[in-house]
């Protein structure tokens, strides 16, 4: 019994001892003077006006505005613009001016078989942006001889941007006698830049043909550029005096890889292969040529 007494009063004595010791830790926290704590200055805490961040204007945290350039870019002038263009005042649109252009598109020496040839491909025209007059000549020399030669006088009216139908005459010198022909057509650009010409031809003695024309510029580079080119030609019936066969009388392709120098002048080197077909080439073979030919060209295009 007395063994007891002794335990509970020293559990009640380490009891009490643990809650004075309690009592005066937080006694001395009380008293702590937090200002003396190392980094830190209460003072201004506590001298803070808090109703200025409540009443902060949220626009105020906006993003300033840009400053103008130091060096500001100036309006432009008439002087400026005449020196950039031509005619400040542009081009009056259906005019009445008077313009022109001429395009030798082929002016060429050839390899041909039976001996050297000289070709040419040429047009222009002089009117305005709707009317104007259309002048087209080909033809080959060989050693010397025209062997093809012939003109064209056509009357030439937009009915798009991009195409004209024309209608005029066509005169042949060569083969054979002289003929006259009758002429109408469509020419313009197709679709991609595609340079097309559609032409029927009505001629002496109830002779019909028509001609499918067309190239196309592939650039390589600013400068260099390869052409690819292409006609067929087409009658209504056989002319012996002239070697042409009905139906489908012959075909050229060509590719001509040309530089242009300056873009009115520029040399160039190129193939070409021409065919006959049908009694066309039975002419031809009795004159002793070939049913079809490939031929190195070198020549200049040129144009005004």
């Amino acid at each position: 019994m007395t063994r007891l007494i002794r335990s509970t009063r020293l559990a009640l004595a380490l009891a009490g001892f643990t809650v004075s010791s309690a009592m005066a830790a937080t006694d001395d926290m009380q008293g702590m003077d937090h200002s003396q704590m190392p980094g830190m200055d209460h003072s201004q805490m506590q001298s803070m006006d808090h109703s200025q961040m409540q009443s902060m204007d949220d626009g105020q945290m906006q993003p300033a505005a840009p400053t103008q350039s130091r060096t500001p870019i100036p309006a432009l002038t008439d002087a400026d613009r005449a020196a950039v263009y031509a005619s400040p005042a542009g081009h009056a649109v259906h005019d009445t001016a008077l313009n022109h252009y001429f395009l030798a598109d082929k002016l060429e020496w050839q390899d041909a078989d039976d001996g050297n040839a000289l070709a040419w491909d040429l047009s222009g025209w002089i009117g305005g942006d709707i009317d104007r007059l259309w002048l087209r000549s080909e033809g080959e020399r060989v050693n010397g001889k025209t062997e093809d030669a012939e003109v064209q006088a056509l009357w030439g009216h937009a009915i798009s941007p991009w195409w004209d139908v024309v209608t005029g005459v066509r005169q042949d010198f060569k083969p054979g006698d002289p003929q006259t022909w009758a002429a109408f057509g469509v020419q313009g650009m197709a679709l991609y830049n595609f340079e097309a010409e559609a032409t029927a031809f009505i001629g002496e003695g109830g002779q019909t043909a028509a001609r499918l024309e067309g190239d196309y510029d592939i650039l390589l580079t600013n400068r260099l550029i390869l052409q690819p080119t292409a006609e067929l030609n087409v009658y209504g019936k056989n002319d012996p005096q002239r070697g042409i066969g009905s139906g489908l009388s012959n075909t050229e392709a060509g590719l001509r890889l040309r530089y242009e120098i300056r873009r009115e002048f520029a040399p160039y080197i190129g193939v070409t292969w021409n065919r006959t077909y049908g009694k066309t080439a039975d002419y031809a073979k009795d004159e002793g040529e070939d049913r079809s030919e490939a031929r190195l060209v070198v020549g200049v295009r040129l144009w005004f």
